[in-house]
């Protein structure tokens, strides 16, 4: 009997993670993108050990390692008076303790790198998902363009937007947070004289709103800076949308002086409102099921939204290798492991107060989605 073909709708993160795992096991799969051309989108991407570990596992961690920064520490410091209220050691003690450092790096440069790592054929380009039909000899999948593809299994790691999730869940739509975020890159060469330029601070502002987080990019020749702020009159959800930065500097302007220093190094700025959803109670049916952002989009606050999409791509390719001819019993087991730890993530993120002053992060970190049992 021949092995299912996999299709997965989305070519993020956690698509192309899958598409990886995947064939690394010895399956097939086909990737449907609504975009005609990759580009190079978005701002920075945060991965923590359990997401690296991951990602050495499909075979694609050295190549990251080349353009990464590793920063040296995690570090909480207080919104006006710069009171440092924890720091946690990061780099190679954390490889030590959980078998790969944190890195830092251009959300464009780990989307190169899965997309590298997927065979070209593998990958459709400009197919919008737009209907879904299920027979008893497999799935259809209906695009924009007026094309179609049978597959035996339906991947949705197509956002917080899905349609995969909207065809097997119906109407659902996220709830604005009331906060915006914003995002911006700038030379290292210019913050001179500021401190910790080489760990991941996060200012810890009056509200759990409220805050400033900075680590460095591009072997640390670059520091990312990321803002939020209640500001409930912003609603547009756009990673790509401009906005101001007189306005971000206003906003913090009771801030410590070295925070302010960040800001004030900005010449650009992107800015977001946040969206969440609750927690899903299933998010697998028949042959279909849920990757990521579609079935557990998060607050970026523990910055876990793409090492979840990660480690989901693993257990469920390894899922499926254990059971190919039996898909349906597969994606439940899939569901059945991630379903918890997603959901006790999604929750804390929101709350804003992971490791403030201290704490343990080994219930986060040290996660090896590779040898986790599977039920």
């Amino acid at each position: 009997m021949a092995s299912p073909l996999i299709g997965i709708s989305g070519a993020g993160i956690g698509g192309l993670a899958a598409a990886i795992a995947l064939r690394k096991l010895g399956l097939e799969s086909v990737v449907f993108e609504q975009t005609a051309k990759f580009g190079r989108v978005g701002a920075d991407i945060n991965l923590t050990p359990n997401a690296v570990l991951a990602l050495d596992g499909l075979g694609v961690g050295a190549a990251l390692r080349e353009t990464a920064a590793r920063p040296t520490h995690r570090i909480s410091r207080t919104w006006d008076t710069g009171e440092e209220t924890s720091r946690l050691e990061m780099s190679q003690a954390a490889e030590a303790r959980y078998g790969a450092p944190q890195l830092t790096m251009h959300r464009a440069d780990l989307l190169s790198t899965l997309e590298q790592a997927v065979p070209a054929d593998t990958i459709r380009l400009g197919k919008r998902t737009v209907a879904i039909e299920e027979d008893g000899d497999g799935i259809t999948v209906r695009f924009e363009d007026g094309t179609s593809q049978r597959v035996d299994v339906l991947v949705g790691a197509d956002g917080i937007h899905s349609t995969v999730r909207k065809y097997l869940l119906g109407d659902e739509y996220p709830e604005f947070t009331g906060v915006v975020a914003y995002r911006a890159v700038v030379p290292a060469s210019r913050l001179e004289g500021l401190p910790n330029l080489g760990a991941f601070t996060k200012w810890w502002g009056p509200n759990p709103e409220t805050q400033i987080v900075t680590f460095p990019l591009n072997r640390g020749r670059d520091i990312f800076i990321f803002a939020t702020t209640p500001q409930d009159s912003w609603r547009h959800e756009s990673w790509t949308m401009p906005g101001s930065v007189e306005e971000l500097r206003a906003s913090y302007a009771d801030f410590h002086p070295e925070a302010r220093a960040l800001l004030d190094a900005c010449d650009e700025v992107l800015k977001s409102a946040l969206y969440v959803r609750d927690p899903l109670p299933a998010w697998s049916r028949g042959n279909i099921t849920l990757l990521g952002d579609s079935c557990h989009p998060m607050m970026p606050f523990m910055a876990q939204g793409a090492g979840m999409a990660i480690e989901d791509a693993v257990v469920l390719a390894r899922q499926i290798a254990a059971s190919p001819h039996e898909p349906a019993e597969a994606l439940k087991r899939y569901e059945a492991v991630r379903r918890e730890r997603t959901a006790k993530i999604q929750i804390g993120s929101r709350g804003n107060n992971w490791l403030k002053e201290g704490g343990n992060a080994d219930w986060v970190y040290e996660y090896n989605a590779w040898s986790m049992t599977l039920v």
